[in-house]
């Protein structure tokens, strides 16, 4: 059995769609920003040893560590 959509549906307009998509936009955000000050943490932990295994440098830690949560 197929199913198939309904020629009936209405679609509402781009602004009332952008207006509804707004809050999940946001809360995306939000929880990407969470998601950049964690890994930021567990990076500023990891010592020289673990850092070298990660193939990154001590420069390149404190280049994302100097970064505001947003970038």
């Amino acid at each position: 059995m197929e199913r198939t959509l309904s020629s009936d549906l209405q679609f509402s307009s781009t602004t009332e769609t952008s207006q509804a998509a707004l809050p999940l936009r946001l809360l995306a955000n939000l929880m990407l920003w969470q998601r950049r000050i964690s890994s930021r943490h567990q990076l500023a932990r990891l010592d020289a040893r673990l850092l070298a295994d990660a193939g990154i440098s001590e420069a390149q830690r404190c280049e994302e560590l100097s970064k505001p949560f947003w970038r």
